[in-house]
């Protein structure tokens, strides 16, 4: 697992309840997945000059733990399959203190020419970098 996020819980992201909204999640856990890609290759460079990128085609969010204004949060992530065109990843949220699981986001992706607006092969290179993130064996 590799960290791909570190923040904090602001009073405007609680919602009526008194916890974070599930939106922010969402955005924290897509702020992480840009992390996680451009750790294997897909750069903000590597999008604007290539006009290739990623597509989410599944995301599965659990929440494990309420988090509430001022808790501290890190996300690590990890990548747990790599085929042609996709990758199945998944973020864990953890309260920073604690190191306690709040949630988790499991996603696929597909890799695309954005200027036909289909799918592509990932490089070679990309694929190899997804490999070096698959969980550790227990």
């Amino acid at each position: 697992m590799i960290e791909t996020y570190r923040g904090v819980v602001y009073p405007h992201q609680e919602d009526h309840m008194g916890h974070m909204n599930v939106a922010w999640y969402t955005s924290k856990f897509d702020e992480a997945t840009w992390h996680l890609l451009a750790h294997i290759g897909i750069t903000p460079s590597y999008v604007r000059e290539g006009n290739k990128g990623m597509a989410a085609l599944e995301i599965t969010n659990n929440y494990l733990a309420e988090v509430t204004a001022g808790d501290l949060l890190v996300v690590r992530s990890e990548i747990t399959e790599v085929k042609d065109k996709t990758i199945r990843f998944r973020h864990t949220m953890f309260d920073a203190i604690s190191d306690k699981p709040v949630a988790t986001m499991q996603a696929v992706g597909v890799h695309m020419d954005r200027k036909i607006r289909k799918s592509c092969p990932f490089p070679e290179d990309v694929k190899e970098s997804c490999k070096k993130l698959f969980p550790e064996p227990a």
